[in-house]
């Protein structure tokens, strides 16, 4: 029996069509007909992908001398799991949901010491409108910036249970239900103009975010340079929303096609802009606490207020490194 007469028995067998198959092995039907004609040879890889799809060793496609079709040993992988339209379309409508929270989550944590800086700076000012005490300011502030995160990290653990039952997607190969492909594919075109479309927008807040703290830097008033770094983390804050917002739904459709960072050979490294962007930021507030409000912190964060400036301006650098990289392994 010649390799197309065991692709022909061990497709029927699993009973699929050719377009079933060729969808399988990112191939034309064109080709898989050919192949089954005896009008051409699929490359080794393709031969190696349909031995364990089939269940079978390279050696039984290849040798024609084999008529039994005999069970891989050691080149056979397990059997994967099959994603069903239905459940493509749920996990689809689940990370949809979750976007606009995972971006809000992260843009509370960005958000979350602007109240603890921004009521420093006016604890200095003269005017007895406004003026708060340095310990009622940090005091308010602290709550403020653990209210904040308690929020965000409620909001991660949510999203994260509701989608548990396909962490698979992102940890395992899997195939998926004819259709399933072409649906996903569909949603991942329409979607692209709004995904670039956020990109630029976080982009550019992140880069314009400096800007308020070059003008306050020329003022040469404290006051002016506290308030400006609270402008630059809500720019930045707010850029992250659109970064993590479109991340997310596009992450889940390139999880589906196993595309991007979710390829088969790739499946450990995933989407990272929205977790490197959440810890970033708390490791930035651990830091900006610490040498505050640490052993030997001087408890007056209107002098700390630089670690959130280096912190913005170096948080650009990270999203645009970690783009390069994407781009490059693409």
């Amino acid at each position: 029996m010649i390799l197309a007469d065991k692709i022909i028995e061990l497709r029927k067998k699993e009973g699929w069509s050719q377009e079933e198959l060729a969808e399988k092995l990112s191939v034309t039907r064109q080709s898989v007909s050919k192949w089954e004609g005896a009008q051409s040879i699929p490359d080794l890889d393709k031969v190696v992908q349909m031995s364990r799809l089939f269940g079978v060793t390279t050696d039984y496609l290849l040798k024609d001398e084999l008529e039994e079709s005999q069970p891989a040993e050691c080149d056979a992988a397990p059997v994967l799991r099959r994603v069903t339209m239905a459940q493509a379309s749920d996990y689809l409508a689940l990370r949809r949901a979750a976007a606009p929270k995972m971006a809000l989550a992260t843009m509370l944590c960005v958000f979350s010491p602007i109240a603890l800086i921004g009521l420093g700076g006016l604890s200095e000012l003269s005017v007895s409108a406004v003026r708060i005490t340095e310990d009622a300011a940090g005091g308010i502030g602290l709550c403020v910036l653990i209210v904040l995160v308690a929020i965000a990290v409620a909001l991660f653990i949510s999203c994260g249970n509701k989608a548990k039952e396909y962490d698979f997607l992102e940890k395992e190969p899997f195939e998926t239900e004819y259709g399933v492909t072409g649906m996903v594919k569909e949603r991942q075109k329409a979607f692209k103009p709004a995904y670039d479309r956020m990109n630029l927008i976080g982009t550019m807040l992140c880069i314009l975010s400096v800007l308020p703290l070059f003008a306050a830097a020329f003022s040469g008033r404290d006051f002016l340079a506290v308030m400006a770094v609270c402008v630059l983390l809500a720019l930045v804050g707010i850029g992250t929303y659109f970064f993590v917002y479109g991340g997310t739904v596009n992450g889940a459709m390139e999880k589906l096609l196993e595309e991007g960072d979710y390829t088969r050979d790739e499946k450990s490294r995933k989407n990272i802009t929205g977790p490197v962007s959440v810890i970033y930021w708390l490791a930035v507030t651990a830091i900006f606490l610490f040498y505050t409000f640490g052993p030997r912190g001087n408890c007056q964060p209107r002098y700390s207020w630089i670690i959130w400036a280096i912190a913005g301006v170096l948080y650009a650098a990270v999203l645009a490194v970690i783009r390069l990289i994407r781009q490059r392994k693409k």
